[in-house]
């Protein structure tokens, strides 16, 4: 038996593609949906994409949010083959914002909770203006008494 499993060791067939396994992944689509056929046309399209776990559509907040091992791009471009105009999720949730009502970040069609995802509207750590303003808050409790 011992010539039988060294002779195994050296008959071993080893494969020199690797292939690698895309990470799991949602990806945040936007897409205007008038109607219930705009909507199944949708995902339809995408829940037969190979590597897709799971679709969910909010036809009121024009949100699609596909879950599985794919290619954020590849799926924007099988959404914008049904016809419809998409793009990436550009909102995030408001309470994340610094400054949610910087001119470029609030955004009047923007699902109610949400604001543009924009760098002006984060705190940059450089700035003096904003130490001064945080100084002369009513959230410090050694801000100036003329206040």
């Amino acid at each position: 038996m011992g010539v039988l499993d060294n002779l195994s060791n050296f008959c071993t067939v080893t494969s020199t593609r690797k292939s690698k396994r895309k990470p799991m992944q949602t990806v945040e689509i936007k897409v205007k949906m008038d109607c219930d056929g705009c909507e199944r046309r949708v995902k339809n399209s995408v829940s037969h994409m190979k590597g897709v776990r799971s679709v969910d559509v909010n036809r009121k907040q024009s949100k699609v949010t596909v879950s599985g091992y794919v290619e954020p791009n590849k799926v924007l471009k099988k959404v914008q083959s049904t016809g419809k105009k998409a793009e990436f999720w550009p909102y995030i949730p408001y309470n994340l914002v610094a400054y949610p009502y910087v001119a470029q970040a609030y955004d009047k069609k923007a699902p109610s909770g949400y604001v543009k995802n924009v760098v002006q509207a984060l705190p940059s750590p450089n700035n003096p203006d904003e130490k001064l303003t945080t100084l002369f808050s009513d959230e410090n409790p050694n801000a100036c008494s003329i206040m």
